[in-house]
């Protein structure tokens, strides 16, 4: 799947398949965090199943009002604890495939929300 957006300042995640996103001009193969201005390579997780709130620590450090989890190439639901941690924190969590969270996530940082994608690529 293609992205577009204009191109300004920041971060953007031009396109996504499984196995593959591509941010600005860097192709990356493994699981990341990015933000308008950061991006934090070999993001490792456990399966869904098994993440918990502790591996969102990273993607929590920049204070966003909302993280969007994608989950790869269809979209997981992590445990519940995960979401209710990470919302008694005063953060939105959103759970959507890796194409969706790419795509929300090139619209929200476009209007310049505080915004962190925790993205999932396999």
């Amino acid at each position: 799947m293609q992205l577009d957006r204009e191109t300004g300042s920041g971060n953007i995640i031009r396109s996504y398949s499984a196995g593959e996103l591509r941010i600005n001009d860097a192709i990356y193969t493994n699981h990341v965090i990015v933000s308008a201005d950061d991006i934090i390579e070999n993001w490792t997780p456990p399966v869904i199943p098994e993440i918990s709130s502790v591996d969102f620590t990273i993607a929590l450090r920049s204070r966003p009002e909302l993280i969007l989890f994608g989950t790869g190439i269809e979209q997981v639901f992590p445990p519940l604890t995960v979401m209710t941690e990470i919302l008694r924190q005063g953060v939105g969590f959103e759970v959507m495939d890796t194409a969706a969270a790419s795509r929300t996530f090139n619209v929200l940082a476009g209007e310049r929300r505080r915004i962190v994608a925790a993205l999932m690529v396999r």
